[in-house]
């Protein structure tokens, strides 16, 4: 089997850990609405499903959180409010450095456009090695697992489908890759990925193992 030329990540629950209580309470703090009205204002009402579309840009999901919430919301609010749910998985971290000596690596995820412009202050341990190289649904106005959104995220890295591993947490996605010619990954613990990463060439064997 030779090493693949891309591998392409997920964020939240492979390369980040999410918790979603934080973001709430950020932002609850910030603009002084309750939790449940922040979490009415930006999920239940659809905006952050619209952002993860590109229906808005950052100032534009500001805007429309505000408008929706009845009170003042910065870019910088939702910056921070995203910053505390998140932290880099150390584990998968590592392992992503060492598959950088064999390959390329970048990021797909379901996301927003703040989010992509900016995850080196949100999530800064990920940053420089997936520097330039940050793809979200946002963008492509087109989520996973659709086919499509892995052809256009390949067409932009310069990449065929067949050269790419795709690693997510969530079953559809991997499927979704497939579907589109790429070699993917349902990801359940660091375990398992190492040993396909280590079949497919992408890692070296531990120096203590026998």
């Amino acid at each position: 089997m030779s090493a693949p030329a891309l591998v392409l990540f997920d964020l939240d629950g492979v390369l980040a850990h999410y918790d979603h209580a934080p973001r709430l309470r950020v932002l609850a703090e910030r603009t002084g609405a309750s939790e449940r009205a922040v979490s009415a204002a930006l999920f239940e009402s659809g905006l952050e499903q619209e952002a993860d579309l590109g229906l808005h840009d950052a100032q534009g999901h500001a805007k429309e959180l505000a408008r929706r919430l009845g009170a003042p919301v910065a870019i910088a609010d939702l910056v921070a409010s995203r910053a505390a749910a998140m932290t880099a998985n150390a584990g998968m971290l590592a392992m992503a450095k060492q598959v950088a000596r064999k390959a390329r690596v970048a990021i797909l995820t379901n996301n927003n456009l703040l989010l992509r412009d900016n995850l080196p202050v949100i999530c800064p341990p990920l940053f420089p090695l997936f520097e330039q190289r940050v793809f979200c649904s946002a963008q492509f106005r087109l989520g996973k697992p659709d086919p499509k959104v892995f052809l256009l995220c390949l067409e932009a890295l310069g990449t065929p489908p067949e050269a790419c591993f795709f690693i997510d947490d969530k079953p559809e996605n991997p499927e979704g890759a497939r579907a589109a010619g790429l070699s993917a990954h349902h990801y359940l613990n660091d375990t398992l990925l190492r040993a396909e990463l280590l079949q497919r060439g992408l890692l070296e064997e531990r120096p203590d193992a026998p």
